[in-house]
């Protein structure tokens, strides 16, 4: 069964005209209800997150900044949020819900969050939408639990993962693997395992090959005994604040490749849903259904 990790507080409300669009976490699910993509059972409730869990990746004196919204307004600024408690609250349970994914993609295979993919965020600080990095959270805990050895993090959002490859810089149980426009933000890149930049404009087939080939040898390089898929569509040719330029077949071709080779590898995998900002929200909706729909038919 696909499981689903899924909120209310996903759909945190924010000041009118931010340009984050918060409203997807809450048409998302009721788009793949509504099709028959999944139904209600394949949800869950995330829960919540011990301070241990946190503070594995975290630093103490940035868990203190967020619990007490002690925020600079430059730092806030840097985060790209407003910080309020239920933003806090929301980012937790989002990392919750990638770590009870990990235990549902142990057991099923593959498991999704309908969110997450927050892959700016620092130990110390935020960034870029992102104040908990939850699949550093999830990869420490499996690493922390011995559940597996090696984890592979294959991130195909149009921005770097530059706080995940940050955060494991010196960790060699953890693999970064960031396929990115190279001429986005950040301006500063981090140095993940591999980094492929790409062109501005770069489309569907070339695209589609360079992720074949990295992803193949990648597998067989690093031998992962999990996946994180940060299946961020900002690779969209619409999107608002990426440049590269995929069609939504594309994009839904990039993750049939990427769940065919977890699946054929026997490798267990969890997909956090990352960026999307194309100015129709149909476009964002369709190409994270994509996702999902692909999951489903791979896999079940």
């Amino acid at each position: 069964m696909l499981k689903v990790a899924w909120s209310d507080s996903y759909n945190h409300p924010l000041p009118e005209g931010h340009r984050f669009p918060m409203e997807k976490y809450d048409l998302l699910p009721k788009q793949l209800i509504h099709e028959g993509t999944i139904d209600e059972s394949n949800l869950f409730q995330p829960g919540t997150l011990t301070e241990k869990e946190i503070l594995a990746v975290h630093k103490d004196s940035y868990w203190q900044k967020l619990i007490n919204l002690d925020f600079s307004r430059r730092e806030e600024r840097k985060s790209g949020f407003p910080i309020t408690e239920k933003l806090v609250e929301r980012e937790i349970t989002i990392s919750a819900g990638t770590i009870r994914c990990t235990d549902f993609a142990l057991e099923y295979g593959v498991a999704m969050n309908i969110a997450g993919g927050t892959h700016h965020a620092f130990s110390d600080r935020a960034e870029g939408f992102c104040l908990l990095n939850d699949i550093a959270i999830a990869s420490q805990y499996l690493l922390d639990s011995g559940k597996v050895d090696k984890i592979l993090v294959v991130d195909l959002d149009v921005h770097q993962g530059n706080g995940t490859a940050a955060i494991f810089n010196n960790e060699s149980g953890v693999f970064t693997f960031s396929m990115h426009g190279e001429h986005n933000y950040p301006l500063q890149k981090e140095k993940s395992d591999l980094d492929i930049p790409l062109k501005d404009g770069t489309d569907d087939s070339t695209y589609l090959q360079l992720l074949a080939k990295h992803l193949k040898n990648l597998l067989k390089k690093v031998q992962p005994d999990f996946i994180f898929f940060q299946s961020g569509v900002d690779v969209l040719k619409t999107d608002k604040l990426g440049r590269l330029g995929l069609s939504i077949r594309g994009c839904k071709k990039r993750d049939e490749l990427v769940f065919s080779e977890a699946k054929k590898s026997g490798i267990p995998i969890v997909a956090s849903m990352g960026g999307g900002y194309s100015a129709d929200i149909k476009n964002i909706l369709e190409a994270h259904a994509n996702t999902y729909r692909t999951a489903q038919s791979i896999f079940f």
